[in-house]
């Protein structure tokens, strides 16, 4: 997705949105029941913002092996790695 696509709102005006919605192009886009609203809503009331969890980007050397076996199982391999190093570290942590 470009970032000319991206579009960002506050939750005020996300709220103002409600009810907004284009049942009759969705009907034409195809694969669309009908206007049956519940299946689309959100309760934004308790949406938090989680900045602390965000993750930073880093240089990271790892072995050719290792790098490679994480890739070998498809997308998602940095995670992967991120899930591992987080295990290790709760691991620690308990360990004391």
């Amino acid at each position: 997705m470009s970032e000319n696509n991206i579009r960002r709102y506050t939750l005020d005006e996300i709220r103002a949105m409600k009810g907004q919605t284009d049942w009759e192009h969705l009907r034409k886009a195809g694969d669309f029941e009908g206007p049956d609203e519940e299946d689309f809503e959100v309760d934004w009331s308790k949406a938090v913002m989680v900045e602390d969890l965000l993750k930073k980007p880093i240089s990271l050397r790892l072995d050719a092996d290792i790098l490679a076996h994480f890739k070998s199982q498809g997308p998602g391999y940095q995670t992967r790695i991120n899930a591992v190093l987080r295990s290790y570290m709760e691991a620690r942590l308990k360990a004391g």
